[in-house]
């Protein structure tokens, strides 16, 4: 994602380690791995994680595995970066094709491993997080958010534990909210669609009011508002969807919304004060941050509308790994998601900390250099994620070019129905791929 970009990345290479094999290929994949769960890691032990991060959070997740490795000696974490999302991704479904080859671990979407859970290649952690030992000895004493471990199920298997996280939120412009009269922040789509036409309107056209970074999450949360679930029931021509549709058309066509488009993100737009709010990921507040500078005053709130989306991934355990390296690797998760991790993954990097601890800690509560986490509280009431289905995240991905076609024709002043029509055959036809 945009975080990692911008700066240049590297792999931590693993030093080689006797006893339990030190490379992702050396597993032993027999029955009686899933007979025990090692009460102690007693012999040097390499886990191989493979991840997408960049810039502060990779540093971070350096410094962390090594506060990790102090604490546990027989365990090596063979850090691997795998480029973006889209290499990672394309990584782990290349190297499905010889499971010998996977990490122990990896960051994913669940999306992404529908077919993994289906073909039965993923270690379900339910009992390893039951266990004492390793694990907490239940969910509820994980302290995790009971939304953020439910968004990491696959068909109602804990296949995943929640890592990295963020939520979509509202970032505007507050100098120039004061200057247009703006007294209260939207909470609302209708009040969102009003503030942009007052600004729009009082700029003299020269300020757009607002616009959404990804289509394919409004369109998702749209629907959700209205009542329905991201599944293959949804009639993307249906009375609901047009709704959805025809709210950001209108903006669009009229003027006070916008799109990124080729920007990709709003935050440069938003700095540039050429537009007066976005909703984007809360991860992306550090780069705000730095593109408006002295400019004038912004701030963050909840995303308008009941749903916001959690995003990120979490970290999947393949079943090729022996048993030591599963209990090496959910020790290293745990430690991941524990207070004193999350705290200081959550105040470098930006992310929502999934750790329920943290969003009282005073420490993350006073940090100075992102406005996120006195929001977070009334700004994560109701998450949504996309389900993990057969072909969900297919569909989902085809969101952003259907609506980002829709939205060119509102723009050149088009009617948008035969948009709408086209859409809906890419849509249903990702489903049914």
């Amino acid at each position: 994602m945009r975080l990692g970009k911008k700066l240049i990345t590297f792999a931590v290479a693993g030093l080689a380690l006797v006893g339990t094999a030190a490379c992702s290929n050396g597993k032993n994949n027999s029955s009686s791995n899933d007979a025990k769960i090692p009460s102690k890691i007693t012999k040097k032990t390499t886990v191989v994680f493979w991840h997408g991060m960049h810039g502060a959070q990779e540093n971070t997740l350096k410094q962390l595995t090594s506060d990790f490795e102090k604490k546990n000696p027989n365990i090596k974490i063979k850090l691997e970066n795998q480029g973006s999302y889209i290499d990672l991704q394309g990584k782990i479904n290349s190297t499905m094709q010889s499971p010998k080859n996977l990490p122990t671990i990896t960051q994913a979407y669940p999306g992404w491993l529908y077919n993994a859970a289906q073909n039965k290649m993923l270690v379900d952690l339910t009992p390893y997080i039951n266990n004492k030992n390793v694990g907490w000895g239940s969910a509820k004493a994980s302290d995790i958010r009971t939304e953020l471990l439910d968004g990491a199920q696959i068909k109602g298997t804990q296949y995943g534990i929640p890592f990295n996280k963020s939520i979509e939120s509202l970032t505007y412009n507050k100098t120039m909210f004061k200057k247009y009269g703006i007294k209260k922040v939207p909470s609302t789509m209708e009040e969102l669609k009003q503030v942009s036409e007052t600004i729009y309107k009082k700029s003299n056209h020269k300020v757009v009011g607002a616009g959404f970074d990804s289509l394919a999450n409004y369109y998702t949360l749209g629907m959700k508002d209205e009542g329905f679930n991201f599944t293959d029931k949804i009639n993307f021509t249906g009375a609901a969807s047009k709704k959805v549709i025809n709210y950001y058309a209108e903006g669009v066509k009229k003027g006070y919304f916008r799109v990124a488009g080729s920007e990709h993100y709003l935050s440069g737009p938003f700095a540039n004060e050429k537009v007066a709010m976005f909703i984007g990921t809360s991860a992306g507040e550090s780069f705000v941050k730095q593109g408006v500078g002295n400019k004038f005053t912004y701030d963050v709130a909840p995303r308008p509308g009941k749903y916001t989306m959690q995003q990120g991934t979490d970290i999947y355990m393949f079943k090729e790994a022996s048993s030591i390296q599963r209990a090496a690797a959910f020790k290293y998760m745990k430690f991941l998601t524990s207070e004193s991790s999350q705290l200081k993954w959550a105040n470098a990097t930006g992310y929502i900390p999934v750790n329920n601890g943290v969003l009282d800690d005073k420490e993350f509560l006073d940090n100075k250099n992102i406005k996120i986490p006195t929001k977070l509280k009334s700004a994560t009431k109701h998450l949504y994620s996309v389900p993990a289905e057969k072909n969900s995240n297919a569909a989902y991905n085809q969101l952003n070019s259907i609506m980002q076609n829709i939205l060119s024709a509102a723009q050149k002043g088009q009617n948008v129905n035969s948009q709408i029509d086209n859409g809906k055959q890419k849509f249903d036809a990702a489903w049914k791929q």
